[in-house]
């Protein structure tokens, strides 16, 4: 499911299961990330899928990348696998003027 800049921050801060996701690559991390974000880089193909399989299904997953797209096709492939809650941040990290760290 897409949510805007503001809805993806809103429905995140009022979620006591949220985790979130960043799934660029480690040179995108270094120009910054979201605070308490897990990294699993979606260009990794199979190795993606590996990892997303290991993550707890029950959790809601709140997803990022560079632009949104990544981020968007992780969420389909987290739902075809049985997770019920995965929610891509719209326009993505370029976007975003919350928090960040690591810049």
């Amino acid at each position: 499911m897409n949510l805007s800049q503001q809805e993806w921050e809103e429905q995140l801060e009022k979620d006591d299961n949220a985790v979130i996701l960043d799934v660029r690559t480690k040179e995108e991390i270094e120009e910054g990330y979201i605070p308490k974000s897990t990294n699993i880089d979606f260009y990794l193909g199979q190795e993606f899928l590996n990892e997303v399989e290991k993550l707890d299904k029950s959790k809601n997953y709140y997803v990022y990348c560079r632009s949104g797209n990544r981020s968007g096709q992780a969420c389909a492939i987290m739902n075809s696998v049985g997770f019920k809650n995965a929610y891509n941040l719209e326009g993505g990290f370029m976007n975003w003027d919350g928090e960040i760290e690591g810049d």
